[in-house]
């Protein structure tokens, strides 16, 4: 009698104001894996990130599961394998450390500039759809608005203070990074060691959902 193979748990956790359907197109093998996908919540006042991802773990049902984080997602799912064992640890379109965090970033962070930013915009991003723009802008604001529906400004204010002011040090040891090297938000230049996918932007979760068909099975079996 054959014995049957165990099922594999995997979470996913969208970026910065993502929703979960970034992942609608990715597949895993059915046999293997059970796809979970993490939403994201409103940080209470001054809620630690720390704080934030335990609140975030009630959701995560299952022992020892897989974590894939995208961009802002891919550093919650750095922060909960800190709190919980992992089967295997993905990060996409993201960093490792604080030393990967672009030069903008870094200097938004020491100037404080991060603390002004217009987030409240994030909730009219639809009016772009109706102004006299070429269709590719209207296209992208369409797209912008079924995958970043996440628009709540309290939630934007922390979550781009989390990633500005994040403090991790050093790399997670057994940490897989998939980027890409058109990667606008992160640029690769300041990516240590990953995965490199060619051509790949920060929302390549999205448009190069074959390569991640093809390549992530073989990439979470190794």
């Amino acid at each position: 009698m054959a014995v049957k193979e165990e099922v594999i748990h995997v979470y996913f956790m969208p970026g910065m104001a993502a929703n979960t359907s970034i992942f609608e197109y990715i597949k895993l093998p059915e046999d293997k894996y059970r796809l979970h996908y993490l939403d994201w919540i409103i940080p209470n006042d001054d809620e630690t990130l720390s704080d934030y991802v335990l609140r975030l773990l009630e959701n995560v049902k299952h022992k020892t599961p897989i974590l894939i984080g995208v961009s802002f997602g891919g550093i919650i799912v750095q922060e909960m394998s800190k709190v919980i064992a992992v089967r295997k640890l993905v990060i996409i379109s993201s960093v490792k450390t604080k030393h990967e965090l672009p030069a903008s970033m870094k200097f938004a962070k020491n100037t404080g500039l991060y603390k002004i930013l217009p987030t409240s915009l994030a909730k009219h991003i639809d009016k772009l759809e109706q102004l006299p723009v070429g269709k590719t802008t209207q296209k992208k604001a369409t797209l912008y608005k079924r995958y970043l529906s996440v628009d709540d400004k309290k939630y934007l204010d922390w979550s781009i203070a989390q990633v500005v002011l994040w403090n991790q040090e050093k790399e997670i040891p057994g940490i897989i990074h998939i980027h890409g090297d058109k990667d606008a938000v992160f640029p690769i230049k300041n990516i240590e060691k990953c995965i490199s996918v060619k051509n790949g932007t920060h929302a390549m979760i999205i448009y190069k959902y074959r390569w991640f068909n093809k390549n992530l099975p073989i990439i979470l079996a190794s």
